[in-house]
């Protein structure tokens, strides 16, 4: 298969980046969080997982409204009634797998991304050798409780009662919110500082962001806060990892309630890891997923 960058044509008429990395038999598609973030933490999977001994072709695209791939106007109405729905993103992944021309792959995502995961290994799971849930919980309930309880770990009360005052007023550009959010990040979610994943200007994909979760990880506004997929997860029949940071936002109880109901899987954490554990900590984020493959490549995987 073609290495580096393939722009996709979509069959809506939008076109997709995609870029692969790394050689082998083996097929990993990797999709990405926010909804509306991008690819970048998985530009070194392949040479990480190589590190682990182990040569994998990983997949990677932009979806639909984030960085290189096409920004629709979501501005109008029938735009964004048509594609930012989950329907529009869960098959948009399976579109990417045909037009890339994979099949019997593995498929991980990240936050967002895993929620994808869950999603298509419902619908789509027949193409799937096996999936990896990362950073991503199936009840948005729970993770609402999660961040609320992480605010009083690191901020004073006088910040936590600024922040709910913001939110009420709907006043996320104020800079004390934003700064207050900042540190919330630094602890949770980007531990590894300067974070590779900051940028100078706005990338794209705030509109999709803001229309699923809101302004930031620590709020949802947006359609994820009606998010509950409980009930279908032991309709997910292929070997599954599930991997957490320790010290993230997603809560790990969670974790462990999706490991009992998904039917063969396995549930690993990422030591000083925050929401994005394969930046904050890479060795042990990738020996755990090289593990998960190499175990399902061998047909000796058994869930806990």
């Amino acid at each position: 298969m073609k290495q580096g960058t393939t722009i996709l044509t979509l069959d809506n008429g939008y076109h997709l980046w995609t870029n692969t990395q790394g050689t082998g038999d083996i097929h990993l598609l990797c999709l990405h969080g926010g909804p509306g973030g991008n690819h970048e933490y998985w530009e070194d999977t392949a040479e990480q997982l190589k590190k682990q001994g182990l040569n994998v072709q990983v997949h990677m695209y932009d979806q639909l409204g984030s960085l290189y791939s096409d920004q629709p106007d979501y501005s109008d109405p029938k735009i964004a009634d048509k594609y930012l729905t989950y329907e529009y993103f869960l098959d948009e992944v399976e579109e990417v797998r045909q037009k890339l021309g994979i099949d019997n792959f593995y498929l991980i995502g990240q936050s967002w991304g895993g929620l994808l995961v869950q999603e298509y290994a419902v619908k789509y799971g027949d193409h799937l050798k096996g999936a990896i849930i990362s950073s991503m919980v199936d009840d948005i309930d729970e993770y609402v409780a999660a961040v609320n309880r992480r605010r009083q770990e690191v901020l004073p009360q006088t910040e936590i009662d600024f922040m709910h005052e913001c939110e009420a007023k709907n006043d996320y550009a104020n800079q004390r919110y934003q700064d207050d959010v900042q540190i919330l990040n630094i602890n949770f979610v980007d531990r590894k500082q300067p974070s590779k994943l900051y940028h100078l200007g706005n990338l794209g994909g705030t509109a999709v962001y803001n229309a699923f979760q809101g302004d930031n990880e620590f709020v949802i506004t947006g359609k994820l806060k009606d998010w509950h997929f409980r009930s279908e997860l032991p309709k997910i029949k292929v070997p599954t990892l599930l991997t957490f940071g320790e010290v993230e936002t997603m809560p790990l109880e969670t974790a462990k309630t999706m490991q009992k109901l998904i039917p063969n899987s396995r549930l690993v954490t990422t030591p000083d890891g925050g929401h994005h554990h394969m930046v904050d900590n890479p060795d042990v984020y990738y020996k755990h997923l090289a593990d998960f493959i190499r175990e399902v490549e061998a047909g000796i995987f058994q869930g806990e």
